[in-house]
């Protein structure tokens, strides 16, 4: 239905049969100046307005604009319904067209004040009708040329348009009353957006008038007390209305900027050629963030790319009037036949035709057309701020009215209300005070606190706007940045770089265990010694304690291993009680066997010690408990070694070396050698015992829990004289290494000892260049390994006979053996 706006009523003359006015009566009235319809004399595009060509020139209608006659309908019929303001006494309104030459628009004012189209200056033709105010917009300057007249005949002028400090000299505009907020704190309000998105990077496009310069002085200002740089800054000349050359260069550089974001601040007539040629362009790269001047119908084409699309305007908050609403959808033609506007909507928006003979609109148009159909881009049932202004306006005159009337009668009750006379410029003394804010009845409808609405305008469905939900331009899918360089993200730090402004940086990574964790950050800050920095470096994560856990896989695995070996161990020892009478088991020291196999049974056992949390009882515990039991495990095999070599190197023994194999001597080499160990381990306990500790550096992300060692050195020492035990033992095995006996056990013996020495010997650098469970579990992997060495070598041959080849395990079988060494011949 849009786009045939245009079409529709292409050849209808009756659209050139324009009333510049038309007028409702009332005891008291307002004059209302609104730019609804221009007539141009030359080619005109218009996109959202709705223009017609007759006879070499173009007649374009602003209905947008049409919802300032709305609200100026809907105020007076709610004042004149109210028996509490004006009673007995009813407003009416003129309604005249301001076109946009200086020229007409004084014209139009003078037929208002003479009541005559040939008018003659100071000379009225309508003196019983009694004018109150007039009401001007939306521009400042087309108020200010008004004003400029209307205050010779010290009439009370409203400006429903924006604020301008121009019209605050009362010097120069005496009856002048701005009814609009100031806009003091719009580059506040728009600063505060750029922080809120962390726009830093921003370009302006301002009118080069005294309003342009203002707002570019408050927002440079905004914008350096929060580190906010211009990329660029444009000033649009005032007359500026069409495509020029000159701003074709200029929209190349807005188009190449780095910046996303730009700022435009004007007036819809400033601002219209600049409007046509950024929507010609098809921007969409680009965040438009504007004033609630721009007028979004110059614009309206219709299709669902646009380069406003994702704009965000602001407004002055503003009640949100349900009233309005409703009384939008009952308006028609019918109802309001002296509105000469509304039968061209109507056949505009509905396809109703006009008469031949009167231009009035048939009844042929469609059942409940209502306005409540038209696009927002058209009609609005929603107020704007320049109706809102008109609203109020309507209501501070009614109250000025009420006041001064209330007053005329306490001063002469003889007067009758009915025919109130004042003049007027008596409106001013009452019309000051409600612009101050002193009237306590205006209180609901009128606030001068500045606060903003920001709308986010739609172009799919075309000219919707939302002030709850935002829409990007097309070419972003999430949040637009906009700054100098890329934002350093968390994680990251800002460094400057000489010689550009503060806004362009590089961006370097914290170092290790420090982070930032917000967007452009200065600094970036060190984590407590309990925290460790995450792999984005933008938080701090608690260390998690670290130990060789019970649960911990790498645990669970040393913990079966141990259980196993001890298991087997004891396996190995229940065969050797059960055969205990066997050849095999006599022949290598029955006593010294058990001793050895229940010891390698709590040597397995005695790494759970280092499995788990530590405290300060495991941790005293794990280094003395290692050594003492593995003393008695070496000696053991020191024990056997030794009697081996007395059994069999001995060829003349005498009494005392008798004496020394029938009592058993040997085996007071266990006692012996653990108590040195006892001894190393009491000193150790007594100067610098282990203790628990923790390690808040060594690996990363975890604290780890460990058992300090205390004095390195008795470490060391209890290591160096286990050591020693088995080098011992590894000389006594290799001295008795070839004797000719069936089950002599010196080769395992020396097997097992340099096992048991390799292992430790390979355990100390390799222990010293570990951390954390790892460096325990390197020690609980030496024990297992010495261990089974001595297991295996010592008690798996033994085993292999007994259960495998018991023929020959048997005196016989000895008996044989001796006999065939015996008769081999040399």
């Amino acid at each position: 239905m849009i786009p045939s706006l245009e079409c529709a009523f292409q050849y209808s003359e009756c659209y050139f049969r324009v009333k510049e006015n038309f007028h409702r009566e009332g005891d008291v009235v307002i004059g209302a100046f609104f730019p609804l319809h221009t007539f141009y004399t030359a080619n005109k595009t218009a996109y959202g307005n709705v223009v017609n060509y007759y006879k070499d020139f173009y007649l374009q209608y602003t209905f947008k604009n049409y919802q300032f006659v709305l609200a100026l309908i809907f105020a007076i019929e709610e004042i004149n319904r109210n028996p509490h303001l004006l009673s007995n006494i009813s407003l009416g309104f003129d309604v005249y067209n301001v076109p946009y030459t200086e020229k007409n628009t004084l014209m139009s004012t003078l037929v208002w004040l003479t009541g005559q189209r040939n008018f003659m200056p100071n000379y009225n033709c309508r003196m019983n009708r009694k004018s109150a105010a007039a009401l001007t917009g939306t521009s400042w300057a087309t108020s200010a040329q008004m004003g400029t007249l209307l205050q010779l005949y010290k009439l009370p002028q409203l400006t429903f348009g924006p604020s301008d400090p121009i019209l605050s000299d009362r010097g120069q505009f005496s009856s002048l009353y701005q009814m609009a907020p100031n806009d003091t704190s719009l580059s506040l309000a728009m600063v505060s957006l750029l922080l809120h998105f962390n726009w830093s990077w921003v370009g302006l496009i301002l009118i080069d008038d005294h309003k342009g310069t203002q707002i570019l002085s408050h927002l440079k200002e905004e914008m350096d007390r929060n580190r906010i740089c211009l990329a660029l800054v444009e000033m649009i000349p005032v007359s500026w209305t069409s495509f020029s050359y000159n701003f074709w260069k200029n929209l190349k550089k807005i188009q190449k900027s780095l910046a996303n974001v730009f700022i435009i601040y004007g007036d819809t007539d400033s601002l219209q050629g600049l409007m046509s040629n950024l929507g010609q362009q098809l921007i969409t790269w680009k965040v438009w963030i504007m004033s609630s001047q721009w007028d979004n119908t110059k614009q309206a084409d219709y299709f669902l790319l646009d380069s406003f699309h994702g704009s965000l305007i602001f407004s002055h908050h503003h009640e949100e009037s349900f009233e309005f609403s409703n009384f939008v959808r009952t308006v028609n033609p019918s109802k309001y036949p002296e509105d000469p506007y509304l039968p061209k909507l109507w056949h505009a928006l509905f396809n109703c035709s006009f008469s031949k003979f009167d231009c009035q609109l048939l009844e042929n148009c469609q059942p409940n057309a209502s306005l409540e159909l038209s696009p927002k881009t058209i009609v609005d049932t929603n107020m704007s701020e320049e109706s809102y202004n008109i609203y109020i306006s309507v209501y501070a005159v009614a109250h000025t009215l009420h006041e001064m009337s209330l007053q005329q009668y306490q001063m002469q009750s003889h007067i009758n209300v009915e025919e109130m006379v004042f003049f007027p410029w008596q409106l001013h003394h009452f019309l000051r005070k409600i612009h101050k804010g002193e009237h306590m009845n205006l209180e609901w409808k009128w606030s001068l606190i500045e606060e903003y609405d920001i709308v986010n305008f739609w172009n799919f469905p075309k000219g919707l706007e939302l002030k709850h939900m935002i829409q990007w331009p097309t070419r972003f899918t999430k949040i637009p940045q906009s700054v100098c360089y890329t934002s350093c993200w968390p994680g990251f730090r800002k460094v400057t770089q000489e010689g550009r402004v503060i806004c362009c940086y590089d961006c370097i990574p914290c170092p290790d265990n420090e982070i930032s964790n917000e967007t452009d950050a200065d600094q970036c800050v060190k984590c407590p010694e309990t925290h460790f920095s995450n792999t984005e470096k933008n938080n701090c994560l608690q260390k998690s304690m670290s130990f060789l856990a019970y649960n911990d896989p790498l645990g669970m695995f040393l913990t079966t291993i141990a259980l196993c070996f001890s298991a087997f161990t004891l396996a190995v020892l229940g065969v050797f009680v059960k055969h205990r009478n066997t050849p095999i088991v006599k022949a290598n020291n029955r006593t010294l066997s058990y001793i050895l196999l229940m010891t390698l049974v709590v040597c397995f056992l005695c790494s759970l010690l280092f499995i788990g949390h530590p405290n300060t009882a495991t941790c005293i515990m794990q280094q003395t408990t290692f050594g003492l039991v593995f003393s008695v495990a070496l000696s053991t095999v020191l024990a056997k070694a030794i009697t081996v070599v007395m059994a069999f190197k001995v060829t003349f023994p005498g009494r005392i070396m008798k004496w020394l194999i029938v009592s058993r001597a040997p085996n007071y080499i266990i006692p012996i050698c653990t108590l040195i160990q006892i001894v190393l381990c009491g000193i150790y306990l007594g100067t610098s015992p282990p203790f628990l500790d923790q390690d808040l550096h060594s690996e990363h992300g975890h604290i780890l829990i460990i058992c300090n060692k205390g004095s390195v050195v008795f470490f060391h020492c209890i290591l160096g004289y286990l050591c020693f035990l088995a080098l011992g033992s590894c000389v006594m095995a290799f001295l008795s290494r070839n004797l000719p006996d069936t089950f002599n056990e010196a080769k395992f013996l020396l097997f097992s000892m340099q096992v048991f020495f390799c292992v430790w010997v390979t355990f100390l650098p390799v222990y010293h260049s570990t951390k954390g469970k790892v460096m325990v579990a390197m020690q609980v992997f030496s024990i297992f390994a010495s261990s089974a060495g001595i297991l295996g070598f010592i008690f798996a041959p033994k085993c292999y006979i007994i259960l495998l080849k018991p023929d020959q395990n048997s005196l016989h079988h000895i008996r044989d053996t001796a006999y065939s060494r015996r008769n081999k011949p040399l």
